[in-house]
């Protein structure tokens, strides 16, 4: 896994179009543990996706399952 860092906010017309990749759902901005996050809305879903150098990593294999 690549190493994390906070580098730039994601610009706010990509983060208005942002979806989740295997629901199709918004993303909300959260922090975890490692840095800001992306979380899907979808409470059936609710894949979290790190951020690196500040391009989110929307891949399905790679996010975080919730708690």
């Amino acid at each position: 896994m690549a190493e994390q860092t906070t580098g730039a906010p994601i610009e706010p017309w990509l983060r208005e179009i942002l979806r989740c990749p295997a629901c199709r759902s918004e993303l909300a901005d959260a922090d975890g543990a490692a840095g800001p996050e992306l979380h899907c809305t979808n409470a059936d879903c609710g894949l979290q996706y790190r951020i690196d150098d500040g391009v989110p990593v929307l891949l399905v294999d790679e996010a975080r399952k919730p708690a």
